[in-house]
């Protein structure tokens, strides 16, 4: 399971250090897409296997359906990790993320997401009593 926030820097050449606590949970090889709300999501090969079972199950008559897999899979990259512990990140996939320098990587139980660090601090700023709401909305 993913959990934590850290604080790292995209290279010049798209490189990204993963925190060394989420490298075991990945595992060896790994898969990156563009995420909801201007991130990426990283997934182990386990999860990522689930995930994609679970979009084979729309039907491809649902126009929602379609779109919802076609970001999905159009972004997404297998990766592994280098010796220094980095992941190589798409420009693609940099583009849709608005990452530039600085990122947030952050645990979302069964992924990562990658966020700019702006974005993520305004996204992160809501009120919580709007978290407790959506929360009780959700049976939670």
């Amino acid at each position: 399971m993913f959990f934590g926030e850290y604080e790292h820097n995209i290279d010049d050449k798209g490189r990204l250090i993963i925190p060394s606590k989420f490298r075991e949970a990945l595992g060896k090889d790994f898969v990156i897409t563009k995420g909801l709300d201007c991130c990426l999501f990283v997934f182990s090969t386990e999860e990522w296997e689930i995930f994609v079972n679970k979009l084979r199950t729309l039907p491809i008559s649902d126009k929602d359906a379609r779109d919802f897999t076609r970001f999905f899979f159009s972004g997404a990259s297998e990766c592994a990790l280098d010796k220094q512990g980095r992941i190589s990140i798409p420009a693609t996939l940099r583009k849709h993320a608005e990452l530039e320098k600085e990122t947030k990587i952050i645990g979302v139980s069964n992924r990562l997401e990658i966020w700019n660090t702006e974005n993520w601090d305004n996204y992160n700023n809501m009120d919580v009593s709007d978290i407790a709401d959506k929360m009780a909305e959700l049976g939670i």
